[in-house]
């Protein structure tokens, strides 16, 4: 279990980046939603130790990560947004490199260790590549395999899956899912979709701050009855932006088709329409603008 309590962060320029954060997260895939600049990844570096927050405590089964972070940084596992990697240097050779730097010092226990993640993130044939050759899925499967050296209790991804195609994605996304079964898993990401698909519990934030957390469908559920659907006019859209809540404006066949959030029909025209996460996620953005 990992515990935050009122986690706040304030840089010299003024930037309020997590502001009074709480959050319970048990073992499982835990996602962390925000568009950027949500506070995502400052939040992400506080819990990996590599800052300190101004205040709040952390907590990761009974330790206190602020007093003791070397507890933590022997069970943790971290991909940061973008990491670089030695040129001309196989995924092989790192992955051996960097067991030695988490203390894996067995010749045999390294060997077998490096051997079974390249084979979990599907890099086996690839092994003896330099890394600075993968294509972007790639590079991210590797860094999920550095990040799983030495069995860690707590595993963070900060956007995994920007800009990876869909195939990519969906393999990136079973992997981590794989993970989560056994360890707390916390993936940072702005793609409502992945939230929706995959993880049991969930927080949304905003300017630092938590809008929403628990569990996906409960929170989808809140919505109850009252998102609205229809086609309009390019030229009638912005008076519905200035009449209604309107949660989200798409192209569909040409036509922009709008949702909006309502107790009761908004006129004649609109359907009612089961909601999902992006509903909640842009109406929790709205009010919090």
């Amino acid at each position: 279990m990992l515990s935050i309590q009122h986690l706040s962060k304030t840089y010299a320029n003024g930037v309020r980046a997590s502001d009074d954060i709480s959050l319970s997260i048990p073992a499982g895939l835990f996602g962390l939603l925000g568009p950027n600049g949500a506070g995502k990844s400052t939040l992400m570096r506080t819990l990996a130790t590599l800052q300190a927050p101004d205040s709040g405590s952390i907590h990761f089964d009974g330790v206190d990560v602020l007093r003791e972070p070397q507890v933590l940084r022997r069970q943790l596992g971290y991909l940061p947004q973008d990491f670089g990697v030695y040129p001309k240097t196989s995924a092989l050779e790192l992955l051996n490199h960097f067991a030695i730097l988490k203390g894996i010092i067995a010749r045999g226990e390294r060997k077998e260790a490096v051997e079974a993640l390249l084979h979990q993130t599907n890099l086996w044939e690839a092994r003896k590549r330099a890394v600075a050759g993968y294509s972007g899925g790639m590079r991210q499967r590797f860094g999920i395999a550095q990040a799983l050296l030495g069995s860690p209790r707590l595993v963070m991804v900060d956007e995994p899956t920007a800009g990876l195609d869909p195939d990519e994605r969906n393999r990136f996304l079973n992997l981590l899912a794989r993970i989560g079964e056994n360890v707390v898993v916390i993936l940072s990401t702005h793609i409502v979709q992945d939230v929706t698909d995959l993880c049991q519990r969930m927080a949304m934030i905003a300017k630092g701050r938590v809008l929403v957390q628990g569990e996906p469908r409960a929170a989808i559920a809140s919505l109850g009855d009252r998102v609205w659907s229809r086609s309009v006019s390019e030229a009638a859209l912005p008076d519905y932006q200035r009449q209604f809540q309107v949660l989200s404006t798409r192209l569909v066949g040409g036509q922009p088709q709008i949702k909006v959030y309502a107790v009761s029909q908004p006129e004649a025209g609109f359907e009612r329409i089961a909601p999902d996460l992006e509903d909640l996620y842009f109406l929790q953005l709205r009010s919090a603008a």
